[in-house]
């Protein structure tokens, strides 16, 4: 009994102090937003505490760049994104999963194995097409290369391919259409994993910095990505860290949010994921 309690102690404290380590970074992110900027710069050794807190590099951070344009272009880019991949990749899975058509087991062995292909081969590819369609500057040369993932249909068509055929059979007896039967039986039973994709595919879309760098120099178009550059490159002679990190919390705040309020169906659906059978 004692030992069993020493072990349990010894994996909340190892756990406890890993718990710390992850969260470091966000405290001195937030932090590093409320020290002043000439204070910041006095800095030789960093200090883990500020006696004199301002809340001025959120102001300025919304001031030197128009960060508020910059989050209303990543939602609608997030939004928009999301949902046509949502559309793709169940059509996708649902085709891999239940449909019967010549050399289906062949074509998804040779989809899966695009996710050999490195993402810096595939970025290339991309800013060539969307250059040559002059879609550069465009929320549609943004979002197009976005729109499906290889990763997301298999993992959604192995959910599907858990529901018993049985339950197809009956369906197409009844005379139901495929669409039907995919919007009224497979999606509401996949539905955890459906949440699962769409707040991953949320998060990428959010935090998304290359594309969005590479495809765009209009600031009409530009992310928050492209925003925080900014403001760490509008600094008195100096990187203006302290308003970036305080745009690098108005940016997380939302994605913190969304985590905690689908935590268990993030969880549940990894899980279903996982489970075959």
């Amino acid at each position: 009994m004692k030992k069993n309690r020493f072990l349990t102690t010894l994996i909340y404290l190892f756990l406890g102090f890993w718990a710390l380590i992850v969260l470091f970074p966000f405290y001195w992110m937030v932090l590093t937003s409320i020290k002043e900027y000439g204070a910041y710069n006095a800095e030789y050794i960093p200090k883990f505490i500020t006696l004199s807190p301002t809340l001025q590099n959120y102001a300025d951070a919304f001031t030197t760049v128009p960060l508020g344009r910059y989050l209303l272009n990543t939602l609608w880019f997030t939004v928009a994104t999301t949902a046509l991949m949502l559309v793709v990749i169940t059509l996708a899975a649902f085709a891999f999963a239940r449909l019967q058509f010549a050399g289906k087991n062949l074509v998804f062995t040779l989809f899966l194995a695009l996710m050999m292909i490195p993402n810096e081969l595939v970025v290339i590819t991309n800013f060539t097409t969307v250059t040559n369609l002059e879609l550069r500057n465009t929320f549609t040369g943004l979002i197009l290369p976005s729109v499906t993932s290889v990763f997301y249909i298999y993992l959604l068509r192995e959910n599907f391919a858990q529901i018993p055929d049985e339950l197809y059979y009956a369906a197409k007896v009844d005379g139901t259409s495929d669409l039907r039967y995919l919007r009224r039986v497979m999606i509401p039973i996949c539905r955890p994993t459906l949440v699962t994709i769409t707040i991953l595919k949320i998060i990428e879309c959010w935090n998304s910095y290359v594309w969005p760098r590479l495809i765009t120099d209009d600031a009409d178009y530009y992310l928050v990505s492209n925003g925080i550059q900014e403001i760490r490159e509008n600094g008195f002679g100096r990187a203006n860290i302290p308003a970036m990190m305080a745009a690098v919390v108005v940016i997380s705040v939302p994605l913190v949010i969304l985590f905690l309020l689908f935590r268990k169906q993030i969880m549940a659906g990894v899980a279903r994921g996982g489970t075959k059978g």
